[in-house]
């Protein structure tokens, strides 16, 4: 295909990029669904989301630079689909919060826009790592470690003085 060619369907190379994350956000969206309707509990579910986001960004380091710059940027092209892949994400997850709040298995105490940053900052910061590494681990080996932390934290509960953890155990 000639260069020029590439136009008559988009309007320029801005386009392309919109255009890209609208049909990637769609894709990889429908596999986050269906692996986190595979699991049962709230953890398996989280665990299910991480992992499958971490697969998705090993499985093609380019559309992760792709992303990771466009979304890192003050001045975003995408910003419509970014705002739209984030609010998807979001969703996600506080409906497995909630639904672990019910089950029991996460605290009902939390704040739940608080919860969201932490747990998409948190995968954000681990494929920026696994970026600037080359690639040179595992990506999805992360997944059930900051699953892990993200339900366990970083306290031992024993702890003096001011316990921020007194009943979240």
């Amino acid at each position: 295909m000639a260069d020029g060619t590439i136009y008559l369907y988009f309007k320029n190379k801005d386009d392309i990029l919109v255009q890209f994350f609208s049909y990637k956000t769609k894709q990889v969206f429908e596999r986050f669904h269906k692996e986190v309707d595979r699991a049962d509990s709230a953890i398996d579910k989280l665990k299910n989301l991480i992992r499958h986001h971490l697969e998705e960004f090993q499985r093609n380091r380019d559309m992760a630079i792709v992303y990771q710059v466009e979304t890192h940027q003050n001045s975003r092209l995408a910003e419509a689909q970014i705002k739209e892949m984030s609010k998807m994400y979001f969703d996600i997850i506080s409906e497995i919060v909630e639904e672990g709040q019910a089950q029991g298995t996460i605290r009902k105490d939390l704040y739940m826009g608080l919860v969201k940053r932490f747990i998409i900052g948190a995968v954000d910061e681990v494929i920026n790592t696994w970026i600037h590494s080359d690639g040179k681990y595992d990506l999805v080996s992360m997944a059930d470690p900051l699953v892990e932390l993200f339900i366990k934290g970083i306290g031992s509960g024993n702890s003096s003085g001011n316990d921020l953890s007194a009943g979240w155990q």
